[in-house]
């Protein structure tokens, strides 16, 4: 019988594509889900972490243009903003879904010119005191402490509206690297930062949505030309600080997977099953090569067929589990129609599938 491990230990293994005691445990309950399963039980004063013994914790730095954030129009559901990268945005009030681009902060090369300055590294992007605070409470609770935050075509869709950023990778190849490039540097550089300020981080996850339900956001080709290039320098970055490094993309992005090997990611995420990506699938042929974290349709979470939601997990984590190299996670982040109870069952199935005897 294994060793019970810490949850330090046990992601370490799972990234490292060794088995573990049992599937390490993370997830993403949406806000307004929270809401609700306070109303069903979760006690207010525990967080959610806590409560659900989730096993990654993450850190950052304010890696934005820091404009001052300005409410300019608010009704009962909604809340209209310019944020701080300059970019006026609609949302819920309840945040439950991407935000709405009214007005992009980056039109042209010389609106990013402008932006460009502002985006260089300085100590005042970390609330050094509340980060450590928050960094000793992770760390007594042993998890995995990763630095995290966005990096590539995804956070350039917080400056610009997709359809101009797509026109921009098709006809102006070098703003593109310079802008994909800028935001990866002041990422490395205050990851550095924070390293030398004594946070020992396990890991780190960067966020970059590559692709929509149907495909990737662009082809393959221009992922290589200009995408890849940023993505290989972040690798080589962390693993000379032997830092695994989880990549978050939603969407059809299995195409990639050849390419996100090649620099460097450990682990790939959430693999959003609407969007045709099959964990057993990948496991099967890129399992001894990368990990992979999700995959666990929210959709059956969400309904009432409890046989269901357990073939769902059954299936997936036996597939997925050998040779360790999987993380239990949802195929995206749980959204407000699953329950505290189903999701509590949820949790229950991974402990008792996810086992390794």
């Amino acid at each position: 019988m294994q060793t019970t491990l810490t949850p330090r230990e046990r992601v370490r293994r799972a990234l490292l594509r060794q088995e573990p005691d049992r599937v390490p445990i993370h997830e993403h309950p949406w806000a307004s889900t929270l809401t609700r399963w306070r109303a069903e039980g979760l006690p207010a004063h525990v967080p959610p972490a806590d409560y659900f013994g989730f096993e990654i914790a993450a850190l950052s730095a304010n890696c934005t243009p820091r404009l001052p954030a300005q409410v300019v129009a608010e009704d009962a559901d909604h809340i209209t903003v310019r944020d701080e990268y300059g970019s006026l945005v609609r949302d819920y009030r309840d945040k439950a879904t991407t935000p709405e681009m009214i007005e992009p902060a980056v039109r042209t090369r010389d609106d990013w010119e402008r932006l460009k300055p502002r985006l260089r590294p300085d100590d005042t992007r970390v609330d050094w005191d509340a980060a450590r605070k928050r960094y000793e409470h992770e760390r007594a609770a042993g998890r995995f402490v990763v630095f995290s935050n966005g990096v590539g075509f995804n956070r350039l869709q917080r400056y610009m509206r997709t359809d101009e950023l797509l026109m921009a990778i098709g006809t102006d190849s070098e703003w593109v690297r310079d802008m994909y490039d800028t935001i990866a540097d002041l990422v490395m550089v205050m990851c550095d930062r924070m390293l030398q300020r004594g946070f020992a981080f396990d890991g780190v996850w960067l966020s970059c949505d590559l692709g929509y339900r149907n495909a990737l956001f662009f082809s393959l080709r221009h992922y290589r030309e200009q995408h890849h290039p940023m993505m290989c320098r972040l690798g080589a970055f962390l693993a000379e600080r032997g830092l695994p490094w989880i990549l978050h993309s939603c969407g059809r992005v299995y195409e990639l997977l050849p390419a996100l090997i090649e620099s460097g990611v450990a682990c790939l995420q959430p693999l959003e099953v609407k969007a045709g990506n099959d964990v057993i699938a990948l496991k099967r042929q890129y399992g001894d090569q990368i990990a992979f974290m999700g995959g666990i349709d929210v959709r059956v979470m969400a309904g009432d067929d409890p046989h269901a939601l357990e073939e769902e997990i059954a299936t997936k984590l036996t597939a997925a589990k050998p040779g360790g190299g999987y993380l239990y996670h949802s195929d995206h982040s749980i959204p407000k129609n699953v329950s505290l109870a189903q999701f509590r069952r949820v949790l229950e199935l991974v402990r008792y599938y996810g086992r390794y005897d």
